[in-house]
């Protein structure tokens, strides 16, 4: 369970950098190298994809940090973070218009992996810890 635990922080830290990446380098990837445009990057479902992976681990992983370290600001910076990509992922470009789409996306993320790097780092910081073991 503690091995579980660091994995689902890393994963859900490199999941965070993929939407972000997502969101700011793919429309500068797609002018420079237009071949990737047959590449299914830009559609919706690939943005549910993530959102699918995204909010089971990092539910388990802030939850579980939360009950072990009692701090509650990481829960909910994390709980923000996933509100925030959950609204931005529901209403969309057609609602929201891309640049707030983006913008709303990348602040998610933020939040998301920051939850994450707060709460691996108070594993690391505490001896009796044992969650990151």
């Amino acid at each position: 369970m503690k091995n579980i635990l660091a994995i689902s922080d890393k994963l859900a830290i490199s999941l965070s950098f993929l939407c972000t990446l997502h969101c700011l380098v793919l429309p500068l990837a797609l002018v420079l190298m237009p071949s990737l445009a047959i590449l299914p990057f830009e559609d919706e479902a690939f943005h549910q994809g993530l959102l699918i992976a995204v909010i089971p681990i990092s539910t388990f992983a802030l939850t579980m940090g939360c009950k072990k370290h009692k701090r509650y600001r990481l829960l909910l910076l994390g709980g923000i973070g996933l509100c925030i990509l959950i609204t931005s992922a529901i209403l969309g470009h057609d609602s929201l218009g891309e640049t707030w789409e983006k913008t709303l996306t990348v602040i998610g993320a933020c939040l998301i992996a920051l939850g994450h790097v707060w709460n691996y780092r108070l594993c690391q910081r505490q001896k009796d810890c044992g969650c990151h073991e």
